[in-house]
């Protein structure tokens, strides 16, 4: 077996057990990165440690901990209440606005995931109070959180952004944040108004009226069976109904330092790992956060995973392992499907595996050589489908998203159907993900 057979055949390993087991794929992967460069590639333990991304690293560990002391000291949750009240009870919208909301937090900075344990347990809540069905709650929620997942200053954003500064397109930041929250935005709201969704927005019956009794968070305890805590709802029920007064000094200074690093990112090109710890720093020093307990409630997990995973994707680019996965690939590719056929496959592994952490660091590399071999297609079309393709299916209860869906539905929710439901809209997605991929990038 040449070397670049041995280190394609490492990734897919990885990927294989990030489906299988429970397994940390991140570690796993920098002691196969390690395996495979030094004891069969020839090269120095260096020259695989030079493959940790230390600034990826840094940019999630400072994102990460500016949200979680945001997400602690209520900042998150106050606005969140919001939301609701705006809707002044019209049912039909609520859903909608849960959306936009959701996408905007995943787009300043918490990311999908973060944003959907945030934003499930009030949404659910809200839906088994209003009498919006669970599922269609869920979907605006994962598909929101998956919208907003790829900004610049998102956890996923930064590690796609990274990937794609490296194939030669350092501005193209912009331009792959806007194309999946087009895409995710047309899929939810197709989807929200076809499944039922326009029938409560024409029946414009204030919520009140319809409002489900006894609807809260206790449904949560019932989907354990996904594998995310029930006490991911945590207090859901309190949440529509909580005593919403003004905002503390607390709160309007992390909304005033998360507003000023977003703007700052934005114009003056401020790094975001440091920006956003020297905020975090702040908050800490004004004691208007605890940045132990926000330490300790940080995704270090997914950060390791999303880091090991390069560590092992660079040895793949210095043995020509991903120039090898990128021929297979092509093989099942023409120019006019392109698109679609990428979108498809990176969903297909995106429904068992991380779409950070896994998909999108072994397929985005492979842009280059596809084009090279495939043609008709352009980097940024090969990219955004790649993108759209990892994310629609997150919905599935397979996934994060939709397993934190799932735990938090409400009181009455036969969860059963509801998961069945979630992993039918998800499976689905791998084909709606490459037909849209196909008609927003390949035509």
């Amino acid at each position: 077996m040449s070397l670049a057979a041995l280190s394609l055949a490492a990734l897919v390993l990885a990927m294989v057990l990030s489906c299988i087991s429970t397994v940390h794929v991140g570690f796993l992967s920098i002691a196969l990165a390690w395996v495979v460069g030094v004891y069969f590639g020839g090269m120095k333990a260096d020259q695989v440690v030079a493959g940790f991304p230390s600034g990826l690293f840094l940019t999630l560990v400072g994102v990460t901990l500016l949200f979680s002391q945001a997400q602690a000291n209520g900042t998150l949750e106050r606005v969140a209440q919001r939301t609701v009240r705006l809707c002044r009870g019209q049912r039909g919208i609520i859903p909608i606005a849960f959306f936009i909301l959701t996408a905007f937090l995943s787009a300043i900075g918490p990311g999908n995931i973060a944003s959907t344990a945030i934003m499930a347990p009030m949404g659910m809540a809200a839906a088994g109070r209003y009498g919006i069905p669970a599922f269609l709650m869920a979907i605006m929620i994962a598909n929101g959180a998956s919208a907003g997942s790829v900004s610049p200053l998102a956890p996923t954003g930064v590690v796609v952004n990274g990937i794609v500064a490296r194939l030669g397109l350092p501005d193209a930041h912009w331009s792959i944040f806007l194309n999946n929250l087009a895409a995710h935005a047309v899929v939810a709201i197709v989807g929200y108004l076809l499944l039922g969704g326009w029938r409560l927005i024409v029946n414009r019956a204030p919520a009140a009226q319809v409002a489900v009794a006894g609807a809260g968070a206790g449904g949560a305890s019932r989907a354990g069976g996904a594998g995310v805590p029930a006490g991911a709802a945590g207090a859901a029920g309190s949440v529509v109904d909580a005593g919403e007064g003004p905002l503390d000094w607390r709160q309007w200074l992390t909304l005033g330092l998360i507003t000023a690093l977003v703007l700052g990112v934005i114009f003056l090109n401020v790094n975001v790992g440091f920006g956003a710890i020297g905020a975090a720093m702040i908050l800490t020093l004004a004691k208007a956060a605890d940045d132990k307990a926000a330490a300790k409630a940080m995704p270090w997990g997914v950060i390791m995973l999303v880091c090991g995973v390069t560590v092992l994707v660079s040895i793949l680019e210095k043995t020509g392992g991903m120039t090898l996965f990128a021929t297979l690939l092509a093989k099942v590719a023409t120019p006019l499907t392109a698109p679609a056929v990428t979108a498809f496959f990176t969903g297909a592994v995106s429904i068992y595996s991380s779409t950070t952490g896994v998909v999108l660091p072994a397929f985005l590399p492979t842009v280059p050589t596809l084009i090279a071999q495939i043609g008709g297609s352009t980097p940024m079309a090969l990219i955004s489908s790649m993108t759209v393709g990892g994310h629609l299916v997150d919905v599935s209860p397979l996934s994060t998203l939709g397993a934190l869906c799932l735990a938090a539905a409400p009181a009455g929710t036969d969860t059963r159907r509801l998961f069945n439901q979630l992993l039918a809209w998800g499976m689905s997605m791998t084909v709606v993900g490459a037909l849209v991929s196909w008609l927003l990038f390949g035509l």
